[in-house]
């Protein structure tokens, strides 16, 4: 029988598991789900340098025109806006630097022939912390066209008045 102590110790402990295994979410790109055609999604970590962390934990990023590239077997997020930390030095790092994406060797050979193979695009789709780590979720992506996007714009909208009639007949 364990002690009102040792119970106590056990919470805590399943608490503080918790937390640090919560998502918070930074920043998304919301935009690439209406212009792309997304055919597999990963996670990767993200090297980071300098305030970046803390400017992050202000929410401070931009991934509109972010982009991943692969340059001699490794995984770079290009052109991500990270905004200065307000509070930091002079020697903060530059807001679009590229920065080195953490994925294990079968993830980017994966990643590379998937690339080669469908002509396709990698994207970030969003930022967030997981537990004290950055993570971003990539994904492999191809254009959608001019029909493909009116097609989804028609489907939200009739969505849209879908959820709006059920919600006046419950009245």
């Amino acid at each position: 029988m364990k002690s009102k102590v040792e119970r106590q110790l056990a919470r805590e402990r399943e608490n503080k598991e918790k937390r640090a295994s919560a998502i918070k979410p930074i920043a998304q790109n919301r935009r690439a789900l209406f212009e792309y055609e997304i055919e597999e999604k990963l996670e990767a970590g993200l090297v980071l340098v300098g305030t970046e962390v803390k400017s992050l934990r202000h929410g401070q990023a931009s991934l509109a025109d972010g982009y991943v590239a692969l340059e001699k077997g490794e995984a770079y997020l290009l052109d991500v806006n990270i905004a200065p930390y307000a509070a930091g030095s002079y020697n903060n790092p530059d807001p679009k630097r590229k920065r080195k994406l953490l994925l294990n060797r079968r993830e980017l050979d994966r990643l590379g022939t998937k690339l080669a193979k469908l002509g396709a695009t990698c994207i970030p789709l969003s930022l967030y912390f997981k537990g004290p780590f950055v993570k971003a979720q990539i994904a492999i992506v191809t254009g959608k066209k001019k029909y493909d996007k009116r097609e989804t714009i028609k489907r939200r909208e009739s969505d849209r008045e879908t959820r709006a009639a059920i919600k006046a007949n419950r009245r």
